[in-house]
Formats: C-alpha cells, structure tokens, sequence
C-alpha cells in the first residue's frame, strides 16, 4: 500500500469512528493520516471538526489553523476557522481569513455566507440576510454549513423584525446572535 492509499484509508477510518462516537479514535486515526502526508490540511480539518463538535474550542481553532496554513485553497476549513474567530467575537480576524473567500463567485454559497457575515460584523442586517439567503440558494451548500446558516438568517430576520420597531437610538441585538450562534451552531 503506498501513502496515498494508507492516507485514504487512515481518513475513511476516522470517518467511520466519528460516526460511530468514537471520537479519541477518530483523532488518533486523523494524527496517523497527517503523519503520512504531512502536507496536507485535511487531517487537521477532520480533528478540528472533532474538538469543535466537542466544545473544545481553542484545539478546534488551532487544527483548523494547521489546515488553512497547509491548504490554503481549502475553502471550508478556511470557512470553519473564520466562523470561529466570528463566534468569538473577533470579527476583525475572521474577515482577515476569509478574504480569499470573499472574492468567490455568485455560484459559492461560502462566499455569500461569509459576505453575510461581514455585513453582519457591520449591523447592515438586511444585506447580511439577503447574503445568506444568496448561498443556501446555491447548488454547492455544505448541508450541516447550510442548516447552521439558516438558523443564523432566522435569527437576522428576528434582528431586522426588532430594529424596525426599536427606537432609533438604541442599538441592534446583533451581538446577543453572535453569542448564540457561538454557544450552540457549531
């Protein structure tokens, strides 16, 4: 078996005991994945996606890093590392890692997504809503990304629907959304 084949089956094997809950299982047999070809992100994508699943923010963060510092051009593990930096309230960071995504074309739902998001860091509601709307109408949305977006849009249109009777001074709940979309989306 040469690398590529142990490689794949290293992750097909992960695969199988995440989905079985078997989730120090799955880390060791992602590790073992990365160990063969080192260069590659997705391991460290897949054990991001763990330590996420699993509240363990800060190894989830600093995986998904790894992934996007090997595979620049992984456009989802770019995506996950930046909806963390978002979810923990450092928008600034997360606007810097998803720049390459904001560049994506009208076909992308992740770049609708994350363009939702920079409107968002900047209270224009309505165009953060419509945003999102764009990418969950896209043919490529990631199912799991997809429902987590549109209970986001839920939240934006509850956002829109209370600014709209609120008195011009006060501020939008846009950061009671970010807390929540922090506690429990991932």
């Amino acid at each position: 078996m040469n690398a590529d084949e142990r490689f794949q089956a290293l992750i097909r094997q992960g695969l199988a005991a995440s989905r079985d809950n078997r989730r120090e299982a799955a880390l060791d047999l992602y590790a073992q994945a990365g160990a063969v070809l080192p260069g590659s992100g997705i391991p460290h994508f897949l054990i991001g996606s763990e330590h996420a699943s699993a509240g363990d923010l800060a190894a989830a963060e600093a995986a998904f890093a790894t992934a996007v510092l090997l595979s620049p051009d992984f456009p989802l593990a770019r995506y996950q590392l930046g909806l963390l930096q978002f979810s923990s309230q450092r928008a600034a960071m997360a606007l810097v890692t998803w720049g390459p995504l904001l560049s994506l074309g009208p076909a992308d739902s992740l770049g609708h997504f994350v363009r939702g998001f920079a409107a968002l860091a900047e209270e224009r509601l309505e165009e953060s809503a419509q945003h999102f709307a764009s990418g969950l109408a896209c043919a490529d949305a990631n199912p799991a990304v997809a429902s987590d977006i549109r209970q986001v849009l839920e939240a934006v249109h509850g956002l829109v629907s209370g600014k709209q009777g609120a008195p011009a001074d006060e501020p939008t709940a846009s950061h009671v959304l970010l807390a929540a979309y922090g506690r429990g989306l991932h």
